[in-house]
């Protein structure tokens, strides 16, 4: 701040602290900067939060004051707030007071941190369509802030229940409803212990309960009458979680729960597993991409469960979406709508599902020893491939034109050099000379409709080296629209990470990141780009605390002429496109082993006479 001070005579004056470490105005510095266009307009939605973070500290308890504000409740006591909450409810005009709610819900969900665990968005959205809510009454009892029943009643529940253990979650969860006028009760309290909804019986359950719980109870709740399959033992928390939903389903009712992989498999729920089998209500079971739920280190699954009306059927659904990710199916939206349509095609209609990547399996074979519902276990051989032959020849063709391709692209060998290291200078200095850009990382997600529709390259798309992802839970809450040229840096990885722009197509700067504009007049961007990705600048930039926050402005390059940058820029840029083609090569050959390999098994390709 010091140095913007020196070098503008405009820059707001220090408001406290001393001459050699000042204090100033965080909202004059960001006035100042957005006037100056060294920032974008910072939304009065974060000023407002930021305020009311700074008069109430914990972020449930100020959402909630904002929310019994918005209902009508109880005015907001802090009367500069309250003004400025009416005016942002005011501009957003009809459906102000849900809008503003809904915006600042996103920033306490950023705010809260790890305490909050909440459904990914399109995956709630999944969940949602699979148990059919339209029109119905819904119950979530591990409902944590009612994101999922908010969700299900803008889509048409007629009524939404919720239970949630945590007071503090429980009351935004009401207010969610209270504010946009919703039907629906939330009551307090743990739902294994102390069902605060006995006898209510509805037409769906959605629900992502806590996993792993060591006491949840099972000792006193020997003799629940909810264990309609069996008690569950007291290792097997999920499975009281998966019949306490079914306890609530009417006939003809559909649960869909979230659950951890090891619920399908572990020997102390064989017998649990085996009846809810045997007697029709366990009907699908999906193996989600571990993708579509980042905050977990596995692949989640979707258990649905329906009470039948009728004899129990002889199918039951076995689905592997994870199947889908290993394919050019980047999106997952897209795999989530093929989940859909797969399961509701089995239920609704009794179609045989997607037999790509699900699979009806006969009850009866499930019924074995282990009772392991794993999708990838029950998984036919090459089910997912039905013309081997023709895709292996497609993938040979691809490895040969690639390989060609990489033995004429290999790059010549820089000359060696007995010449002294040129002196450096940092990224911090060549974007206060005016050469570099800097801007990011933006911290919170946003809500603006118009981002939803705008392709996000986010920190993830980095890494993986895949192109920009519709917004979705990464939805930034400031528009930074990337150019052709700009470099993008995650500010978490386990390693410098840096990409190179070829083809912004109009796509925005995701949240978490750090984005380099070189002023091609003065900075080369494959230069830069170059030396960001060296071991050194890895050491300079990396954290100490954890070795996982990356700080790109300490990051040191040489300081030679731009005519040199050009030639150290091409250099840099030959390896990069020679690395591409490798990687491309690398995933074509492990995917033709794989495919040889299953074709050879199921008996859909046999060795030619040379083998």
């Amino acid at each position: 701040m010091s140095n913007w001070r020196k070098r503008y005579d405009t820059f707001p004056v220090p408001v406290g602290g001393t001459a050699a470490s000042p204090q100033f105005d965080l909202e004059q510095v960001e006035r100042w900067l957005v006037e100056n266009e060294k920032l974008g307009a910072v939304p009065e939605e974060d000023l407002f939060w930021r305020n009311l973070l700074a008069a109430e500290s914990d972020p449930a308890e100020a959402l909630a004051l904002v929310g019994e504000h918005l209902s009508g409740e109880r005015p907001l006591l802090f009367e500069a707030l309250r003004a400025n909450l009416d005016s942002l409810a005011e501009r957003l005009g009809k459906g102000g007071r849900e809008g503003i709610f809904e915006q600042l819900w996103w920033r306490f969900s950023e705010q809260i941190g790890p305490r909050l665990v909440t459904t990914p968005e399109p995956l709630a959205a999944t969940m949602i369509n699979l148990a059919r809510v339209r029109g119905g009454t819904v119950l979530d009892p591990a409902c944590g802030t009612g994101h999922v029943l908010y969700a299900a009643a803008r889509v048409g529940a007629s009524c939404v229940y919720g239970q949630d253990v945590d007071a503090s979650l429980a009351r935004l969860a009401r207010l969610s409803l209270v504010v946009n006028e919703f039907q629906g009760e939330i009551r307090t309290g743990d739902s294994l212990r102390h069902d605060a909804f006995p006898g209510v019986m509805v037409d769906a359950v959605v629900a992502h309960p806590p996993f792993g719980l060591s006491n949840w109870g099972q000792e006193e709740l020997g003799g629940d009458h909810r264990w309609e399959f069996g008690v569950p033992p007291r290792t097997e928390p999920e499975l009281a979680w998966v019949q306490h939903a079914y306890a609530h389903l009417k006939p003809g009712g559909r649960a869909v729960l979230l659950m951890p992989p090891s619920v399908a498999g572990r020997r102390a729920g064989r017998r649990i597993r085996a009846d809810l089998l045997r007697r029709g209500a366990l009907r699908a079971v999906v193996a989600l991409p571990q993708r579509v739920t980042p905050s977990y280190a596995v692949n989640l699954q979707l258990w649905i469960l329906q009470r039948p009306t009728q004899a129990p059927p002889p199918d039951v659904l076995l689905a592997d979406a994870s199947i889908l990710a290993t394919r050019d199916m980047r999106d997952d939206n897209e795999i989530l709508q093929r989940v859909e349509i797969a399961v509701s095609a089995f239920l609704d209609e009794g179609d045989a599902g997607d037999p790509s990547f699900a699979y009806p399996v006969p009850v009866i074979e499930l019924l074995d020893e282990e009772v392991d519902l794993a999708p990838a276990r029950r998984a036919p051989i090459g089910a997912d491939h039905d013309d081997v032959a023709g895709e292996l020849r497609a993938l040979h063709a691809a490895v040969a034109k690639q390989v060609k391709a990489l033995s004429k692209g290999i790059p010549a060998l820089p000359s060696a050099s007995d010449g002294a290291p040129p002196p450096t200078v940092s990224i911090a200095d060549l974007g206060r000379a005016g050469v570099l850009e800097i801007l990011g990382p933006i911290r919170d997600a946003g809500t603006d409709d118009v981002v939803d529709d705008t392709p996000v390259l986010t920190a993830k798309d980095v890494v993986l080296g895949s192109s920009a992802s519709r917004g979705g839970e990464e939805r930034p809450s400031q528009r930074i629209p990337l150019q052709d040229g700009d470099i993008v840096i995650p500010l978490v990885a386990r390693q410098m990470v840096a990409r190179y722009v070829a083809d912004a197509g109009g796509s925005l700067l995701g949240r978490n990141m750090y984005l380099l504009r070189p002023k091609p007049d003065a900075v080369d961007p494959w230069f830069l780009l170059g030396y960001l990705r060296t071991e050194s600048n890895e050491r300079l930039t990396t954290s100490s605390s954890g070795g996982m926050r990356i700080d790109v402005r300490k990051a040191q390059v040489p300081r030679i002429p731009v005519a040199e940058q050009h030639r150290h820029g091409e250099v840099f840029r030959a390896l990069d496109d020679f690395n591409t083609l490798a990687q491309q090569v690398a995933s074509l050959t492990a995917d033709m082993a794989r495919l040889t390999a299953e074709g050879l098994t199921s008996g859909k390709l046999r060795p030619t006479e040379e083998n």
